[in-house]
């Protein structure tokens, strides 16, 4: 969906990425606007380094691209949107810095502005990151929809940066005020987190995971990814596999350790995630192996994968949304070869069956538990 953002310097034509016509969710939303409007109106100096944290679809950084902000993210896909909606108002490229949450921040920051991300462990990790080029009199402002803004991420601010305060709502959106205290003693950063896993999972029993913050179930193994291992296809011999939407590399890992002679490529749009996954292999497997951030599968070379494990997410921020799962079971087609497969699981609700019979074809029952099923695709 391309439509416009009205912001006090103009207009700004904006769409997600990629963009799909038959997409009715917007590229922003009333956070963004909200802050945009209190930026015009109070005044607030945009001099310096001006740091855009979160921006999920680059609309802070299109609308404040005359300031030549450097926007951090943790999403390889808002880095993308951002890139074409930069091109879409006719900005040059160059006048915005794009970093990942895994690149060093800049070391002074005059202006921070932060979209409040879903994950709390997110934000404190960004906060704990850009805090020693924070100083007094550098403006802090945050920016989220009322039901994403809770005490904890208030707690969080004020514990990190300084004291925190917000603003009456507007249109079910808030702002997010801090005072950066220099003097704070804000302790050590918590993150990455490491832990063990339980016994009983086969050859992954009691290997240490590393979960860099915002990934996934940050502290334990999750129900369903349990329920995948448990009737992974094992044992088939030296072949490419690839863990697509890998997030801490679990199911990677088991699927290295199950066929050593195997390439494993780890692919996922979060360079959290794909950073935590080569942690975890590199402490447990010494097999080939490839780390890709990237929109699924949309770089592989057509017809070169064997096998496909994945577990897609079926949100998109806070919306409900299938396209994410519909585009990882399109680029898993066109990267197997005739007779390789799709393995994925998902809850039993969802119901991708329908969606893998009209794109492979056929689509067979693995395993069904009381909220799982694992299913397969065959490419013909």
């Amino acid at each position: 969906m391309n439509d416009r953002l009205t912001t006090p310097w103009g207009e700004c034509a904006l769409a997600r990425f990629p963009e799909d016509p038959r997409d009715r969710l917007r590229a922003w939303d009333a956070s963004d606007a909200y802050l945009l409007r209190h930026l015009a109106s109070s005044g607030a100096p945009l001099d310096g380094t001006v740091v855009i944290v979160g921006d999920r679809w680059g609309a802070l950084t299109t609308a404040l691209a005359a300031h030549r902000p450097t926007q951090i993210t943790d999403s390889f896909l808002a880095q993308e949107a951002t890139r074409a909606n930069l091109a879409r108002n006719g900005v040059d490229a160059g006048a915005v810095r794009l970093l990942s949450t895994r690149d060093d921040p800049p070391s002074r920051v005059d202006v921070l502005l932060i979209r409040v991300p879903k994950s709390l462990a997110l934000l404190e990790d960004q906060l704990h990151r850009l805090a020693p080029g924070v100083h007094e009199g550098t403006v802090v402002i945050g920016t989220g929809m009322v039901k994403e803004i809770h005490t904890s991420t208030l707690e969080l601010f004020e514990r990190v940066l300084g004291p925190t305060r917000t603003s009456l709502a507007e249109q079910k959106a808030r702002l997010i005020f801090c005072t950066p205290d220099p003097d704070l003693d804000r302790g050590s950063n918590p993150w990455p987190y490491r832990y063990r896993l339980p016994d009983g999972i086969g050859s992954l029993s009691g290997r240490t995971v590393t979960n860099h913050a915002g990934v996934f179930c940050a502290d334990r193994l999750d129900i369903g990814t349990r329920f995948f291992l448990q009737h992974l296809p094992r044992g088939r011999g030296a072949e490419r596999i690839v863990d697509l939407g890998c997030g801490n590399g679990i199911v990677g890992l088991a699927a290295a350790l199950a066929d050593p002679e195997a390439e494993v490529l780890f692919t996922d749009e979060s360079y959290q995630a794909v950073a935590s996954a080569e942690a975890t292999y590199r402490d447990n497997a010494r097999g080939r192996a490839a780390f890709r951030v990237g929109d699924g599968l949309s770089g592989a070379p057509a017809a070169s994968v064997d096998l496909v494990l994945n577990n897609p997410p079926f949100h998109s921020h806070q919306a409900t949304t299938d396209a994410t799962a519909w585009r990882m079971f399109t680029g898993a087609r066109r990267a197997l070869r005739p007779g390789g497969e799709l393995w994925v699981i998902g809850n039993r609700h969802l119901g991708y069956h329908v969606k893998l019979r009209r794109l492979f074809g056929n689509s067979e029952l693995v395993a069904s538990g009381p909220k799982f099923v694992v299913l397969k695709a065959v490419k013909k």
